[in-house]
This record gives C-alpha cells, sequence and structure tokens, in this order.
C-alpha cells in the first residue's frame, strides 16, 4: 500500500475481509443515471409518476451524517447527486455493519425513490452493496494555489472532488461530437492519417524524436497532419478532417501543452474565405449548443461568436502598434532590441524577428473573435501567394482573448514554388523549421491538388474558451508534469514557462 492507504480504513478492510463480505465484487450493480430519477421524480408538491417506486442506484457515497438510527450520505455518478436515507428499520441485517462504510466508498442502493420532510428528494435504501472500498479518504477540499498541482496530478480524484470539474469534461466531448455533427452534414470525411512521421512538416515547431529499431530509422512525433490530409485531397477524397493528437517539444504555460488536440479540415475547390465561413458558423454552433446563446465568458470578459466576425489585416495591425511598416528593417530591429527578443531571431532571418515583433506587440491586445488576415508570405511557406499583393498570403488566423485559436490558408498547390519554399527552410537557421525537403509531398502536388482551404483549430484552447476555464491543464484530463520532487500540491511544483521565451 502506498501512503495515501488510511490506517483505519485498512483495518475496516480486513474486517469486511472477515465478515466474508467482498471489499471489491467482480460483478456490478447497474443503477439508473441520478439525472433520469430526478427528471421523473417532480417536485416534493407534485410527487411525479416515479416517486414511490423501488429504484437502484450506484456510485461514490459522499458525506455521510449519523443521527444513530438514521444516517444521510449522498450519491454521486456521473450525471449528478442524490440523497440517500438509511434506516435501521429498513437495514437491520446490514445496520450492523454500517460502521465498515466511509465516504468515499463506490456504493449501489436500492430502495424506495421519496421526499424528506423538507422537501429533500431522498432514497430511502432497503439494500446496500459495496461495489469498491476507498482507502485513501476523500479531500474535504481543493484550493488555493497550494492543491493546484495536486488537482492536475490526481485528476482521478478531482473529476468527483471539484465542483465543475466533471462538467467541463463533458462539454469537451459534447463540443468534440459536435464537431463531427457539423463536419459530416457539409460532406466532409473523417480520416486518420500517421503520428509517426520520417519527416517533420506541416508547421514550425520543435518535434519529438524516437527511433524504429526494426528499420533502423529516426521517427518523429507529429507536430502537425497537415502535409498527410492535404495528400488526400490529391487522391480524391475532397473534403477530409481529422482530429489529431500532435506533440511539440515545448515549453508549459496556461496555453501550451507537449501533446495536445487539432482539429484540421481540408476542402478542395475552397479558400481561405470560405474556411472563414466555416470557421464561423461552427463555433456560432457550438457556442449556442452549450450555453444558448452566442455570448459565452472567458477570463473575466464577455465575448460573442455570433458571426461574421472581425477581420484585419496583418499589416495594418502591426502599423497600428507599432507606428511603422512591418517591411521597415531597420525599425524592426530596433523594436525587437527595445522588447529584449533574443538574439537568436535575427540569426533565423529577418522575418522570424518580424513575426516575434507582431506576436509581442500585437498578439495580447487582439481582443476578438477576430480573423487577422493576409500575413506576409514568407511566414507562410504552405500558403497559396496573395494574387492582390505578392508580398502577402492567403492566411488567416483566429484570436479571441489575446490567445490563437485557429490557423487557415488558400493551400499553395504550384510543386515548383512549394518545392523553393521547402529549400529556403532547410537553408533557414530556424530549429523550428524542417531540416530536409519533404519530396514526397511535393511530388504527390506534381500530380495535381485542386485549389484547396484549409482549417486547423486548436481544440484544447477552444474548449478553454467555451468553457470558461484560465489553463489549458484545466480542459486537458491528464496535462504534462514536471516530475514530483516534493510534496504533492506544493507550491512551484510545476511553474508554468512559455515556450521559446
Amino acid at each position: 500500500m502506498t501512503e495515501l492507504a488510511h490506517p483505519d480504513r485498512l483495518a475496516k478492510l480486513e474486517r469486511i475481509k472477515e465478515a466474508g463480505l467482498a471489499a471489491y465484487p467482480s460483478r456490478g450493480v447497474e443503477g439508473t443515471p441520478v439525472a433520469e430519477l430526478e427528471a421523473g421524480a417532480g417536485t416534493a408538491e407534485e410527487h411525479g409518476p416515479i416517486i414511490g417506486e423501488i429504484v437502484t442506484v450506484s456510485g461514490r457515497m459522499r458525506d455521510l451524517r449519523d443521527f444513530g438510527k438514521l444516517i444521510f450520505t449522498w450519491l454521486h455518478d456521473r450525471s449528478g447527486k442524490i440523497q440517500i436515507g438509511l434506516q435501521k428499520n429498513r437495514l437491520a441485517e446490514w445496520w450492523p455493519n454500517r460502521k465498515l462504510f466511509d465516504s468515499g466508498d463506490l456504493v449501489a442502493f436500492r430502495g424506495e425513490l421519496g421526499y424528506t420532510q423538507k422537501g429533500q428528494l431522498t432514497i430511502w435504501a432497503s439494500e446496500v452493496h459495496l461495489l469498491s472500498k476507498s482507502l485513501a479518504p476523500p479531500p474535504e477540499k481543493w484550493h488555493g494555489l497550494s492543491d493546484v498541482e495536486a488537482r492536475y496530478r490526481r485528476r482521478y480524484v478531482d473529476l468527483w472532488a471539484s465542483e465543475g470539474v466533471r462538467d467541463v469534461f463533458i462539454k469537451r466531448s459534447q463540443i468534440l461530437s459536435l464537431c463531427r455533427r457539423f463536419l459530416e452534414e457539409r460532406g466532409y470525411m473523417e480520416v486518420e492519417t500517421p503520428t509517426l512521421h520520417p519527416i517533420v512538416g506541416g508547421a514550425a515547431a520543435k518535434p519529438f524524436s524516437t527511433h524504429h529499431n526494426a528499420l533502423d530509422m529516426e521517427l518523429y512525433l507529429r507536430i502537425a497532419p497537415e502535409l498527410y490530409l492535404k495528400r488526400l485531397i490529391v487522391g480524391g477524397l475532397e473534403r477530409v478532417f481529422e482530429f489529431s493528437r500532435n506533440f511539440r517539444n515545448e515549453g508549459l504555460s496556461t496555453r501550451h501543452n507537449p501533446e495536445f488536440t487539432m482539429l484540421e479540415l481540408y476542402q478542395a475547390q475552397a479558400d481561405y474565405s470560405h474556411m472563414m465561413e466555416l470557421t464561423e458558423s461552427m463555433i456560432e454552433l457550438l457556442a449556442r449548443e452549450l450555453h444558448g446563446d452566442t455570448k459565452v465568458e472567458f477570463r473575466g470578459k464577455t465575448y460573442d461568436w455570433k458571426a461574421p466576425f472581425a477581420r484585419k489585416r496583418y499589416a495594418d495591425l502591426f502599423h497600428e502598434a507599432n507606428g511603422f511598416e512591418i517591411f521597415d528593417e531597420e525599425r524592426v530591429a530596433a523594436k525587437a532590441a527595445e522588447l529584449k527578443l533574443s538574439p537568436e531571431f535575427a540569426k533565423m532571418g529577418y522575418w522570424k524577428l518580424a513575426g516575434e515583433v507582431f506576436e509581442e506587440t500585437v498578439e495580447p491586445n487582439l481582443d476578438g473573435p477576430i480573423f487577422v488576415t493576409d500575413y506576409p508570405v514568407a511566414l507562410c511557406p504552405l500558403a497559396k501567394t496573395s494574387s492582390e499583393d505578392p508580398r502577402f498570403a492567403e492566411r488567416f488566423e483566429l484570436f479571441l482573448g489575446g490567445i490563437e485559436l485557429g490557423n487557415a490558408f488558400t493551400e499553395l498547390n504550384d510543386p515548383s514554388e512549394q518545392m523553393a519554399r521547402f529549400e529556403a527552410q532547410v537553408d533557414s537557421k530556424d530549429p523550428e523549421t524542417p531540416g530536409e525537403v519533404d519530396v514526397d509531398y511535393v511530388q504527390a502536388l506534381e500530380y495535381g491538388m485542386p485549389p484547396t482551404g484549409g482549417l486547423g483549430i486548436g481544440i484544447d484552447r477552444l474548449v478553454m474558451v467555451l468553457t470558461g476555464q484560465d489553463s489549458i491543464r484545466d480542459v486537458l484530463l491528464f496535462p504534462t508534469m514536471r516530475p514530483q520532487q516534493s510534496e504533492p500540491g506544493s507550491e512551484g511544483d510545476d511553474a508554468e514557462q512559455e515556450p521559446g521565451k
């Protein structure tokens, strides 16, 4: 046993065994969801149609209140909680064993559904079945910074011990289902592409690498599924999407986790304008389905997801924030020095530095929802050049509350230009760009890819916004944590760090 197992509970476990009872039976007891019982019960005044029926519930028992010949407790399941009344006259055979049960035990109750004198919906139990003895006492309360790390490390406790946590993950599941339905209704097909890549591609990020013994070759956990999904467009699957687990070897922050979920989709005969319209429609639908309205609360502010969203060009936003054009290399360099950006960025080329200045001076102030459009082409190696101004590419990013939620292009489908851009990436000194050209992808383009629009949305960040959570770790069931070197919950145990800063 670990240090969490309480001596008193261990002693009760031995007494349960001595009494010939099963502390961990092999067969469960399937009960009616609590929410279903509440929906059918009506009020104490109405005495709904199922009052008086014999019902069964199963879940975790919490907060026992012993009044001698009467015990009240709460039974929690995935759908909610309901009060259980345990009376000596109804449970004569079980009553001598009542002291062997503790808050936190998993239990099934069978009994008559009714109300207390105060009008509280209650199951008056006639049978009690222990499903699993809890040896670790449940926490009384999770609160404050000193307990944050323990909540993430022991999510299996946090889900039932902390108010509202389970609801966040139920809503996350609903968001995924709604996105699937939205896309399938528009003719998109869900696909799966490789997680292990022989060449890094589809985004600018540091990868995790691994070695395949049988092939004696280095492979990389994908940083994005983009290049494989666009191969499928070449193959004639004209509308595809994937919920992909991506991996980037970066720092931790309220917006970053090394393992995260993206929704990526591609549509033939579309461009980035189509992707804007699709993004607006989908997120507005999500907000309405989750909240009954387009307005959501996030980090103390109210945001409205009603379409259309604001649109503003990258270069215009840069000029407004800094007072000079993004093509003014001398002033961009001076601004970078003023911001104390790493000199390493300048070594990677002018546009790397300019992009960092934009991130520092513009992005934190993008309240939104807003589409930032028409990025400098040098920052978009996979996007088609604008026909109106060859200095810019047909790309947008979606922001809300200073956080990037999505990224989209009119996809570059000219194989010669794509080869040249890949080669330029390889020649750069940016460690986050591919170290070799993905020749197979260029060959795919040589067979012909139709005009295509593509979109990637960060599901974790989107869930943050739609459920009002401040940190990405609050919407990940098991966020990445540093090795534990002190007592659980100690302050500073897992301090956040912005990647690349």
